[in-house]
């Protein structure tokens, strides 16, 4: 299953490592090994930050146990985690099993290193279809959702107020530019996000981009033009800095902690940080142009299988991510992640436990996976083009219309 597919994963590798640009908030640096016969199992995710004394390493132990062997977790930056797995395939050397970024599943499954759901028995029938969408190619499903993350918009409460700005009026995009004229002739700050020349500008971009109507297969329609110039306007009567377009999703979030701004675009994993920061906060889903909830792109880990020469070694793994991927396990893990669980009825208990959830929630239902639409491995290619487009469009070097036309020019050759 692995060897016809040996030449084509350099190149996955390369468009896996564009993928990934600190979208999640998990990285850092491990080591790790192949998988080992008997009562030890071997599992590779992307959470170094997490030693021996973690939940999230007592829970992997835990499940390991129950199913009545050992587990050697190992923990790697998503990036070489990617590259790792690129490689331990090609090799024939996998992990058990393996916890990789969303974006990434596509490309380890068309690098034939991963079992389906078909294949492995695992169930996904409780998981919501948008978050599973993410780990699906050509039909099938490459893995189980531990969680999810996606972006909504932070708002501060005072500046908003100070500005006589009702939120519950700002339901579409042009409520919201209508908000962020009264910010800013108010004296304050307008709105913050990240537009950077990486995935992260691609990220924090593609709920505008989608919620115009616009598709990742036609970079250059009309609707595709009108998100663009939304935030081009922005930037050129001062509603959004110029920093935007060097900012990372850190950065981004460092100018609206200062409590100046009166929107920042950010996600779950700054929960504890708004708190920190003092600021009278609020959550507010992207509006799309004509309102309603504008789907956000999903951040989040799957649980995966990947191929073994000992095929007997499956039906252990399954019962190790089986445990992983309980309502118990989810509820464990997405609150030591600051993720949304994937199935509703963890969804409840986390919202039970925590109310400030709630509008995250509902962000989640309405999110998509950067790689569905059946993009698969094409997904990085476009991106990198249209990020390039935000980036020549905001600096000025091009119009939104130009831009979009030339980056739609290079994705389509790029995915012939």
């Amino acid at each position: 299953m692995i060897a016809h597919k040996r030449t084509r994963l350099i190149g996955a590798a390369v468009l896996a490592a564009a993928v990934i640009g600190g979208v999640t908030a998990c990285s850092g640096s491990g080591s790790g090994s192949s998988s080992s016969a008997g009562g030890t199992y071997t599992f590779w995710d992307p959470y170094p930050q997490f030693d021996a004394t973690a939940d999230w390493t007592k829970l992997v132990e835990e499940c390991g146990t129950k199913a009545g062997v050992t587990i050697k977790r190992t923990g790697y930056d998503t990036s070489d985690l990617t590259s790792k797995a690129l490689l331990a395939g090609q090799q024939g050397t996998s992990p058990d099993l393996l916890l990789v970024d969303n974006p990434v599943v596509s490309t380890l499954a068309d690098a034939g290193i991963l079992t389906s759901t078909a294949e492995n028995k695992l169930s996904t029938s409780d998981i919501q279809k948008n978050i599973l969408a993410a780990g699906q190619l050509d039909g099938k499903t490459y893995g189980v959702p531990i969680g999810a993350n996606t972006l909504a918009l932070y708002y501060n409460k005072a500046v908003l107020s100070a500005a006589g700005v009702d939120i519950a009026t700002v339901k579409d995009w042009s409520s919201l530019t209508d908000a962020l004229a009264k910010v800013t002739a108010a004296g304050k700050k307008g709105i913050t996000f990240s537009a950077i020349g990486t995935e992260e500008g691609s990220f924090q971009f593609l709920p505008w981009f989608w919620g115009s109507g616009a598709d990742l297969k036609h970079l250059d329609s009309s609707k595709a033009q009108q998100a663009l110039s939304l935030w081009t306007d922005w930037v050129k009567k001062g509603y959004a800095p110029n920093s935007v377009i060097n900012n990372t999703q850190t950065t981004s979030w460092q100018e609206f902690a200062t409590g100046d701004f009166a929107f920042g675009e950010n996600g779950t994993w700054q929960l504890g940080n708004v708190k920190k920061a003092g600021i009278d906060y609020g959550i507010l889903t992207i509006p799309g142009i004509d309102g309603g909830s504008a789907p956000a792109p999903t951040g989040g880990e799957f649980m995966t299988l990947p191929v073994q020469k000992d095929t007997a070694r499956y039906a252990t793994s399954k019962k190790i991510a089986e445990c992983l991927t309980s309502t118990d396990a989810f509820v464990k893990t997405d609150t030591t992640l600051s993720y949304i669980a994937p199935t509703e009825a963890a969804q409840q208990q986390q919202v039970q436990a925590n109310p400030e959830l709630k509008p995250w929630v509902d962000a989640v239902a309405a999110a998509k996976g950067r790689t569905s639409d059946n993009l698969g491995t094409n997904y990085p290619k476009i991106s990198k083009e249209l990020w390039g487009a935000v980036q020549n469009a905001l600096s000025g070097s091009q119009s939104p219309a130009d831009a979009l036309k030339a980056a739609q020019t290079a994705a389509a050759a790029a995915t012939k």
